[in-house]
């Protein structure tokens, strides 16, 4: 189905992209990219899948249900088909999956840690792990110290804030009229579950009208689809990790699930949690930044992913280094693509992969500071990762990409605010002012000029990439105490930072101070070292 559906390389993309690298080349003096190495990665729908179990009895059961839910929807809004079918299959995949995972015989899997590809070569050691050290893992971040939403507690946190932040800042660029809809809020579905029993489905389509019945309600009907999706896998994973808890199966720290299968769940997982206009859900131009935002957001949870019960996000365990680091780098790439003023209003979901490392980096949630500073800061001299070109990815999915290496292009002078913010660096670190200058002189050639809020901006950098540049000066030292205060300033600054009318300016710099930038504290994420985990109530 999804094969099927998705609809390849779009013009628009590639000119646009072509019109930024040629932009960037002209920053660096050059009327053309010089390449120096270039990689190729597969499309990560491309390999054939390991068919997976059936659903148990309980599982179809579960599907049985659904079906009469889904056809209740279908039956009042018939426009919906597509997407009733595809949460049927991807509950299906989740049941499958979970049962692959609790049942299955695991093969052995092969690692490619010896891999001599620029990339692996260039990876960091990985520090070793105490149990102790997965306490940082909250499942929402520090509570907003301005609320989002005055009536519900539990959305009040950088990480639900973030959804309702990339909503407005991709709205903006490419107005639907339709994003700040109660009914189109997809957060509501954290408690879904709640009242999953009691939705009159029909009696919504009343209420809808006959006269609005495509123009207002199609964003609402999917957010019932949705719904469904969110609680059906919340349902799924209740139950198995039940069964675990009573003792009848054993959750493995290995993983059975192969790429294809990854790829699946998490393309699935993200087309109900970013509803995209009808036009653009299946362009694989709006469906690359959903699968590497939320790969991304795995990367990042390195230290946890044996530890959690979700199965969408159980993947390190038996990915290789290599395709690791090949999603890490794609991240990369991507983020600088989102930085370049070319990629913005093609579709709408543009903002997605910026605003994602933005409001990771501080939640406190994850462990992009605390996992990503590493014992030393290390060269930035051919640093392969320093010379990663934007790329757009279009192409991951099915086809493959290639990304392509070249010398960072700088600069010669920064803009007013740029050179502000860069004074303020040699006041307050000027041990770490060298290197953050030539980041922002990076970041200018790929974005322009920079205007954006000199106040808040510092505060947020100093605290973060400041203040982690340091630690890693430090042997690592203050590693915890960077990624507490991330998320501190993210409580206290995030809706200062996402504020018309820099809150765009804001948000690019950030995104490559977070995720681009060296030391590259994305990257040092992406080490992974085996080991048993034991005492966790998940998985043994």
């Amino acid at each position: 189905m999804v094969g099927s559906n998705i609809s390849v390389r779009q013009p628009e993309h590639l000119r646009r992209e072509a019109a930024g690298l040629a932009r960037l080349a002209a920053a660096g003096g050059r009327s053309a990219p010089v390449n120096r190495a270039q990689i190729l990665v597969d499309g990560a729908l491309a390999h054939p899948s390991t068919e997976l179990m059936c659903p148990d009895e309980q599982g179809q059961a579960r599907l049985l249900e659904l079906d009469r839910r889904l056809a209740a929807i279908r039956d009042e809004f018939p426009f919906a088909s597509t997407d009733t079918r595809m949460c049927r299959l991807a509950c299906e995949l989740l049941e499958s999956a979970w049962r692959q995972r609790a049942e299955a015989a695991l093969a052995k899997t092969s690692d490619s840690t010896g891999c001599t590809c620029p990339l692996c070569s260039h990876l960091p050691t990985p520090p070793p792990r105490r149990l102790e050290d997965y306490d940082w893992r909250k499942s929402a971040g520090a509570p907003l110290l301005i609320k989002t939403w005055p009536y519900r507690r539990e959305l009040d946190s950088v990480l639900s804030a973030g959804w309702s932040w990339t909503r407005k800042m991709n709205d903006s660029d490419h107005d639907l009229g339709l994003r700040f809809r109660f009914e189109d809020d997809i957060l509501v579905f954290q408690e879904y579950k709640r009242v999953a029993n009691s939705v009159d489905i029909a009696g919504l389509r009343r209420k809808v009208g006959r006269e609005l019945g495509h123009q207002a309600s199609t964003n609402g009907v999917r957010a019932l689809v949705s719904g469904l999706f969110a609680t059906h896998k919340r349902i799924v994973d209740e139950y198995w990790l039940a069964r675990r808890t009573c003792g009848s199966i054993r959750l493995p720290q290995a993983n059975p699930l192969d790429k294809l299968t990854y790829a699946l769940l998490q393309t699935f997982d993200c087309l109900f949690w970013h509803v995209a206009p009808d036009a653009e859900l299946w362009q694989e131009g709006n469906l690359v930044p959903l699968i590497l935002s939320r790969a991304l957001d795995d990367m990042t949870d390195a230290r946890a992913d044996a530890v959690t019960g979700e199965i969408s996000n159980f993947w390190l365990s038996s990915m290789s280094t290599h395709d690791k680091a090949m999603y890490a780098a794609n991240a990369i790439a991507l983020v600088k693509y989102g930085c370049m003023p070319e990629s913005h209003g093609v579709l709408w979901n543009t903002w997605l992969m910026d605003t994602t490392i933005v409001w990771m980096a501080l939640t406190g949630r994850h462990a992009l500071w605390f996992d990503g500073i590493i014992d030393e800061l290390p060269p930035f001299e051919d640093c392969p990762l320093c010379g990663i070109e934007p790329n757009s990815c279009i192409g991951l999915l099915n086809g493959g990409i290639t990304l392509r290496f070249g010398p960072q292009i700088r600069v010669n002078a920064l803009g007013p605010q740029a050179s502000r913010l860069s004074k303020r660096c040699r006041v307050y670190a000027p041990d770490v002012w060298p290197l953050f200058d030539r980041e922002l002189a990076a970041f200018e050639a790929l974005h322009g000029e920079w205007r954006g809020d000199l106040e808040t901006t510092w505060k947020i950098l100093s605290r973060t990439y400041v203040a982690g540049a340091r630690a890693c000066q430090a042997g690592g030292n203050g590693a915890r105490e960077v990624q507490l205060d991330a998320g501190a300033v993210g409580a206290e600054l995030f809706h200062a930072l996402n504020e018309p009318p820099t809150w765009k300016e804001d948000t690019a710099l950030l995104a490559y101070m977070f995720g681009c930038a060296h030391p590259h504290f994305l990257w040092n994420c992406v080490g992974y070292r085996r080991g048993a985990v034991v005492g966790d109530e998940l998985d043994g």
